[in-house]
């Protein structure tokens, strides 16, 4: 993202702000992602261990869905893990420059003086 001598730094600070927003957005959905997947692959793994420990009865059905839900819970935690990382990098990328962007600005110091 280059600046040129025609942007307006707080308009490009605010357009940062709002993509730094849309990423936490996207964050809060991996991170709600994540833990579904998680628990999707711990409810599989147990379903798997009921069956194995006879307790749950032998189906194959059920055998069948439980290693589907491990696998989809595995390939989607890994998913967005990948994801997650990728938009926490890019919201430190995002803040860093709206860090030097607010450092260019000559801002003037405002007295509480009533004239």
């Amino acid at each position: 993202m280059n600046l040129t001598h025609e942007d307006d730094p707080p308009d490009e600070i605010s357009r940062i702000e709002a993509q730094i927003e849309e990423l936490a957005e996207v964050s809060e959905r991996c991170r709600k992602i994540i833990l579904f997947s998680k628990t999707a692959v711990a409810g599989g793994v147990v379903l798997l261990l009921l069956m194995v420990l006879g307790l749950f009865g032998s189906s194959q059905v059920v055998a069948i869905g439980s290693i589907a839900v491990v696998l989809g819970g595995i390939v989607s935690l890994g998913s967005n893990i990948s994801t997650l990382q990728q938009t926490m990098a890019a919201m430190s990328a995002a803040e860093a420059l709206r860090s030097d962007l607010i450092g260019r600005i000559d801002l003037r110091v405002v007295s509480d003086k009533k004239f």
